[in-house]
């Protein structure tokens, strides 16, 4: 077929039949949220392997009217739509519970046995299955145990998908990845982050690769800067315990903005192939040296708006200094990239959602233009998928003056009647085929810790008192101080007269 990608085309170890889905935590909100509508998503399009069942487990205690319920109460179905409230009383049918803790073989030895009364009904030999941790990291190295040595299968293929966080630094996450290379091969094991899963970071692969126009331009010698940035609009609201153990650096940037940097820098891969994206994507980390302190700057939102603060969270340390907002700029050390900086942005409580790519190229030579805007390709991860490239135009008339436009995809109205799939049916689909491509090495998360640690360390005051952050208001662009910070690397607005045209969503 015109277009396909061989190396990405090829049979992995897929599940087919007689295929089993367990997910671990089920009781929780990642599981309701998440997991549940992905699983949902994939087997009402028909991705999931034929005759497949879903296991719940956690420590929760419910029967399995409660558990049905608590699974599909954030699976939207349209309530005209018969079809579809159809397939969701099919999914609710494949669907059972069980209880136990995650500490003791008594448990999963249960949880076995529940599973063998559940396969015992497939045809032929072969049982595969697929364990889900939608689980908290302080209970991955117990369960992965317990699951390798009292629910492992051994006439089938036995799969594991782990959730971040993995680890708070670069010790602790080769503690969690050592106890779980103990069980598990990393064959059978899928980190998942779900940002790999996005539609836009995985189109990053095809817009640099399949487009020589843009490649070409790919480099120190046309990009001056770029911004990874993660906007959202809400705080910790009540979630401000979990929170605060791990800041806004490990929450976002040390995984899902290093990921999609990764992708937007490293070399062309010889093919598409998992482990070929995955080689390139280690190389160009190992080329970033760990983060400094004077490319750091660090916020913390104050009430604002009517909004609370973050330190008016009962959940949260009254004195906590914890990060809600970083701004850190990372430098590439190789021959393509280097003097470049690119700087990650995140926070919570701002002015908007929102998560996009800027990259910023250079001036046009002096002499023929003033004060004329740079070009910048813009790559909105979400909300409402894009990609635009702002250019200069001369305006329109007898005057001969050169404004800035833009070239525009936005997938919403260029791509009609599609449904772009949440993060994480693609990555558990993915899970499913024995594809690496869109989840996390080993050695790539060594490399990622190794560039953050240091940080890390400083913020949490173990080589002295931890520096104090600057205050924000709620629904703020971020702290003040944010304009300065990424004009000293080079950043430069576009001229006044650029307006971004606003796109009525709901007339699309």
């Amino acid at each position: 077929m015109s277009g396909t990608i061989p190396s990405m085309e090829t049979s992995h170890e897929q599940l087919q039949d007689n295929t089993t889905i367990i997910v671990l935590g089920a009781s929780g909100d990642l599981a309701k949220k998440k997991t549940y509508p992905a699983l949902f998503g994939l087997y009402r399009n028909g991705f999931l392997p034929k005759g497949v069942k879903i296991v719940g487990y956690a420590r929760t205690k419910m029967d399995n009217t409660e558990y049905i319920k608590r699974i599909t109460s954030y699976i939207k179905v349209p309530a005209d739509h018969a079809a579809h409230s159809a397939k969701l009383e099919e999914f609710k049918q494949l669907s059972s519970y069980i209880s136990g803790g995650y500490e003791d073989s008594p448990s999963f030895q249960n949880l076995n046995k529940y599973l063998e009364h559940i396969e015992s009904g497939y045809q032929g030999n072969e049982r595969n299955r697929l364990f889900y941790l939608a689980l908290p990291p302080s209970v991955f190295i117990p369960v992965g145990k317990h699951l390798k040595e009292e629910c492992y299968i051994k006439s089938g293929k036995n799969r594991i998908i782990v959730e971040k966080p993995f680890g708070k630094d670069l010790d602790s996450s080769r503690v969690l990845l050592g106890s779980l290379k103990e069980h598990w091969t990393e064959d059978e094991t899928f980190r998942i982050d779900h940002y790999l899963g996005k539609e836009m970071v995985k189109n990053l692969l095809v817009l640099r690769f399949a487009n020589v126009a843009l490649n070409a331009a790919w480099d120190k010698n046309s990009i001056s800067n770029v911004q990874i940035t993660f906007k959202e609009p809400f705080g910790t609201e009540g979630r401000g315990g979990y929170f605060d153990e791990f800041g806004i650096i490990r929450d976002i940037l040390q995984n899902h903005l290093l990921q999609v940097l990764s992708i937007l820098t490293m070399e062309r891969p010889v093919s598409f192939a998992a482990e070929d994206i995955r080689d390139e994507k280690v190389k160009v980390l190992r080329a970033i040296p760990p983060v400094e302190r004077n490319d750091t700057l660090l916020g913390q939102y104050v009430a604002a708006n009517g909004k609370p603060g973050y330190l008016d969270d009962d959940t949260v340390p009254h004195n906590s200094i914890c990060p809600t907002y970083a701004a850190t700029t990372v430098w590439i050390n190789n021959p393509r990239w280097e003097g470049v900086p690119f700087i990650l942005k995140a926070g919570k409580a701002l002015n908007e959602a929102k998560v996009e790519i800027r990259i910023q190229f250079k001036d046009v030579t002096q002499g023929i233009f003033k004060d004329i805007s740079r070009n910048e390709l813009v790559i909105r991860i979400q909300p409402s998928e894009a990609v635009y490239l702002k250019l200069n135009t001369k305006t329109p008339g007898l005057q001969t003056r050169a404004i800035p436009i833009e070239m525009d995809l936005t997938y919403k109205r260029r791509f009609t009647e599609v449904n772009i799939p949440e993060a994480y049916e693609s990555l558990i689909l993915d899970a499913l085929k024995g594809d690496h491509s869109n989840f996390v090495r080993d050695d790539e998360l060594d490399v990622a810790w190794k560039i953050f640690t240091p940080i890390l360390h400083w913020i949490d005051g173990k080589n002295g008192p931890g520096p104090k952050p600057l205050g924000y208001p709620y629904g703020s662009r971020g702290p003040k101080e944010l304009e300065a910070f990424i004009a000293k690397y080079g950043y430069r607005r576009s001229t006044l007269e650029y307006e971004w045209p606003v796109t009525n969503l709901a007339a699309l």
